[in-house]
C-alpha cells in the first residue's frame, strides 16, 4: 500500500527552493520545519501542510500532478507549436508547469503522459532508464511475417545506430512490438528497413501502465500507484 503523500525533500525541490540534495542539507541542518515541527529525511507531507525554510512560509503547489492521455492523430506533442496546429495542451487541463513526458509522432496515437514533476520526467525520459513501451501497429501490408519478428527481436540498422525490440508478436493487420527506447520515429523506421508501411500506430502502454479503454481525446489524472507501474520496469 502507498504512503501518504510526497517526500518533504521532493516536494520543495520542485517548488525551487533548492536542488534536492541541497533540500536534503536544509533538513539535516535543522532549517526546514512542517507544521512547527523540525522536519525529518523521509517525512512526507500533503496540501495544506505548512513548510518553512529558516522561518519564511514556502508556498506554491505542493502536489505534483500526472495525466495519462489518449493522444489522437492530428496533434503535436509540445507545449507550443509556431505553426498554430492543435498541441496535446489543448485536450488537457490549463495547470501551471505541466508539460509533456517524451513524444509521440503527429500521426501516432495512444498513451502520454503528461505531468509537472521534473523528477518523474527525467525518470521516464532519459535512456538510461530504459522504460519499456508497447505499439500496437497496422501495416500495409498486413501481418508482420514471423521472419521479420526474428530480425526485429535479434536487432535492424538504422541510420542512427542499430535498434532492436524487447518483444515482438503477430496481429491482425500487424504486430506487437516492445522497445526499451524512444527514437524519433523508432518504430516506424525499423518496419521501413524490413519493407513494411506502417498505417496506424498506438502506444498502448508504458511500463505496467496501460491505455485500457481511455477514449481517444480523453484523459485521466493517474494515482501515484499508478505511476509506479509507469516506472517499475526502470533499470
Amino acid at each position: 500500500m502507498s504512503l501518504p503523500g510526497e517526500r518533504l525533500q521532493k516536494v520543495l525541490a520542485r517548488l525551487g527552493v533548492a536542488s534536492r540534495r541541497g533540500v536534503e542539507d536544509l533538513i539535516r541542518h535543522g532549517r526546514v520545519t512542517v507544521n512547527g515541527q523540525r522536519a525529518v529525511l523521509g517525512m512526507r507531507v500533503e496540501p495544506g501542510d505548512a513548510m518553512m525554510v529558516d522561518g519564511k512560509e514556502v508556498v506554491g503547489e505542493t502536489r505534483a500532478v500526472t495525466l495519462m492521455l489518449n493522444k489522437p492523430t492530428g496533434v503535436v506533442t509540445t507545449a507550443r507549436d509556431e505553426r498554430g496546429r492543435k498541441t496535446v495542451m489543448d485536450l488537457v487541463p490549463a495547470i501551471p508547469g505541466l508539460h509533456p513526458v517524451g513524444r509521440l509522432d503527429m500521426e501516432s496515437e495512444g498513451l502520454l503522459l503528461l505531468t509537472t514533476d521534473g523528477e518523474l520526467t527525467l525518470r521516464l525520459s532519459h535512456p538510461r532508464y530504459r522504460h519499456r513501451k508497447s505499439y500496437r501497429i497496422w501495416c500495409r501490408q498486413g501481418t508482420v511475417s514471423s521472419e521479420a519478428l526474428r530480425r526485429l527481436l535479434r536487432g535492424v540498422e538504422l541510420d542512427d545506430g542499430p535498434a532492436r525490440a524487447l518483444q515482438a508478436s503477430n496481429r491482425p493487420g500487424g504486430c506487437l512490438l516492445v522497445l526499451a527506447e524512444g527514437r524519433k520515429r523508432q518504430v516506424r523506421r525499423m518496419l521501413e528497413v524490413l519493407d513494411y508501411d506502417v498505417t496506424r500506430l498506438v502506444r498502448t502502454g508504458i511500463g505496467r501502465l496501460e491505455l485500457g479503454d481511455l477514449a481517444p481525446g480523453s484523459w485521466r489524472e493517474l494515482s501515484p500507484d499508478d505511476i509506479d507501474e509507469a516506472v517499475i520496469d526502470g533499470a
